[in-house]
């Protein structure tokens, strides 16, 4: 692991680094990660010249997770005995690091409240009959409501990355969740159409860092060899979470006032948020560093201001650095030496100097994942694929009602139900999927993960689910079949939309690489805006083409977009090296 600006730098990159960029929907300017993602200038002794520069008598040491820190003051004549105890250095330990508890509540809290955000999307379609009662509205100028969270949603990293890249991911994290509840409350009490369409705005842009920032904080703490079920748990969460806002709300709505709706998502969401403040610790290495800097320069200032002339250098603590200094235990504890030369040392981080400007990081947040969505087929391809499939997963909010209350007079609360059928589908995938992975690495070894197209092999398969769930619901919806049957075709939708959201994530992250935030961006716009318009002409689709053709037409489309991935496998190399941006990641044993 390599120090200096990040994380782990050196990792080699694998499916889960797709996530660590959601966080960074299009964070900070990514040449300068390129930068940074070659080795740090400064080694671990702080005394080495290649990572420190002198000003005057004091020395400059880029700081990383492997430096070794002067933690004893040097006194003239030790004149001063009692001065101010190093800082506690524990708190600003790399995050790989901590123990598994610490990591696996991390992941949990982190993912359920993921799920929140995911329930508040669907939530709001089951009180409808109260609302466009209430207001004198349209179903369709009702279902902007879910348009607009779409919205707020798709464009709330663009904006709040930047910040948690100069500020952390905690505060932000903890301030868009503080926002998020409050809008959730402002929806809850609202009387008019339009307090309710500006506060829905406002909770999607909240709630977006409970998507995007989860997945690099999933990313921050575990390892790339341990990351595929934390990364696989937050992707169900993702799911699981559409589904069960309106299997939750459509009981809520049809027993009690619709407001109710909304007072659970403000305790559920509130109670998370809590948890987080209580419990969340920042996990953005570059931060962590800067705060450890800080802590040791403003100890450094205290000290000298008692008189301390400098430091002792500190004693190094590698490996081989260690088996020198026990081979010759004997030797040193007897033979005389001077006292070693103190050194007026301060630490700063290599990435703070190499960050740009807010301006700067906001305007490459707008640019580059648009620049890329029209310049790059790769980025094209998936955008409309994991776009549409986002669309077949919000239709279902529209659909489910209108078709299982004309065909078997459903109440709302039972349509509501039929929801279970999608929480089912990202829980089978869930498990499904943390085992695919580690059976193929097994069984495949190095062919699985050599090239990127190697991961696409079980996408070919898997997807497919989506369209046969489509043409299996559509075709067996009608009143004399039973709806437990269309039902399950539901979970084999959810299923395949499972698969397609991670084939987009991992295929993405492993063409584009440093350039994998942008290219995220511009398909999560995609995704979040196309599926949020879907629900505006749902009804009219289904009822003016019948559910039997609407369903196939979905299910023909998905199956066009399905050949993606097959031809990816037998020309992406060739794709990638015809590409502007990726051919530069391309090794010469992938093509």
């Amino acid at each position: 692991m390599s120090g200096g600006g990040r994380i782990d730098q050196n990792e080699p990159r694998t499916d889960a680094k797709a996530y660590q960029d959601l966080d960074i929907a299009a964070q900070i300017t990514e040449d300068h990660e390129a930068q940074m993602s070659k080795p740090s200038p400064g080694p671990a002794s702080p005394a080495s010249t290649t990572s420190s520069t002198n000003t005057g008598d004091i020395e400059y040491v880029y700081l990383n997770f492997d430096t070794d820190i002067a933690v004893r003051p040097v006194f003239p004549d030790n004149t001063v005995k009692n001065y101010p105890p190093c800082p506690n250095l524990k708190k600003y330990d790399n995050p790989y690091t901590w123990s598994k508890t610490r990591k696996n509540l991390m992941t949990w809290v982190s993912c359920a409240t993921n799920m929140t955000a995911a329930y508040s999307a669907g939530a709001y379609a089951a009180p409808e009959a109260q609302l466009t009662e209430l207001w004198g509205v349209s179903r369709v100028a009702y279902n902007v409501g879910i348009t607009v969270f779409t919205a707020g949603f798709g464009i709330g990293p663009m904006f709040l990355a930047p910040f948690s890249e100069i500020n952390g991911r905690r505060p932000v994290f903890i301030a868009t969740g503080i926002l998020f509840v409050a809008m959730q409350l402002a929806c809850s009490l609202t009387n008019s159409y339009t307090g309710m369409l500006v506060a829905r705005f406002f909770g999607g842009l909240g709630g977006s860092t409970f998507s995007t920032m989860v997945g690099g904080i999933l990313a921050d703490i575990w390892v790339s060899s341990e990351r595929n079920t934390p990364m696989v748990l937050f992707t169900g969460a993702t799911l699981f979470g559409t589904g069960l806002g309106p299997l939750v709300s459509g009981f809520v709505a049809q027993r009690l006032l619709w407001r109710w709706v909304f007072y659970i998502q403000v305790i559920t969401s509130g109670m998370f948020v809590g948890l987080i403040t209580i419990f969340f610790k920042e996990t953005r290495g570059p931060i962590l560093l800067s705060r450890k800097a800080k802590a040791l320069n403003t100890w450094y200032d205290k000290l000298e201001s008692l008189g301390a002339i400098g430091m002792e250098p500190p004693e190094p603590t590698s490996t081989s650095a260690s088996a020198s200094a026990t081979s010759s235990h004997n030797e040193k504890l007897q033979a005389p030496h001077p006292p070693p030369h103190p050194q007026r040392i301060r630490y700063k981080v290599l990435a703070e100097e190499q960050r740009a400007s807010i301006l700067q990081m906001i305007k490459l947040s707008l640019t580059r994942p648009a620049q890329l969505l029209f310049t790059e087929p790769v980025v094209i391809c998936f955008s409309l694929w994991i776009s549409f499939s986002w669309a077949v997963l919000y239709l279902q909010f529209g659909a489910i009602p209108l078709v299982y209350a004309t065909n078997h007079a459903f109440t709302l609360e039972q349509t509501g139900a039929v929801f279970t059928a999608p929480c089912v589908g990202a829980i089978l995938s869930t498990i499904l999927f943390i085992h695919q992975d580690k059976w193929a690495v097994r069984r495949f070894g190095a062919r699985f993960t050599a090239n990127p197209e190697g991961r696409l092999w079980f996408t070919c398969a898997e997807a497919l689910l989506m369209p046969i769930g489509m043409f299996w619901f559509g075709w067996t919806c009608y009143s004399d079949i039973h709806w437990v049957v269309p039902t399950i075709a539901l979970v084999v939708v959810t299923m395949g939309i499972f698969s397609i959201f991670l084939a987009t994530f991992n295929y993405t992250a492993d063409v584009y690489q440093t350039y994998a935030s942008s290219a995220l961006a511009a398909s999560g716009v995609c995704r979040n805006f196309l599926g949020g318009s879907f629900p505006l002409v749902t009804v009219q689709m289904f009822r003016g083409m019948g559910f039997q053709a609407a369903s196939s037409l979905l299910g023909a489309v998905g199956i066009v977009l399905s050949l993606g991935p097959i031809l990816l496998i037998w020309f992406g190399p060739r794709i990638r090296l015809k590409s502007k941006v990726a051919r530069q990641f391309v090794r010469s044993d992938q093509v």
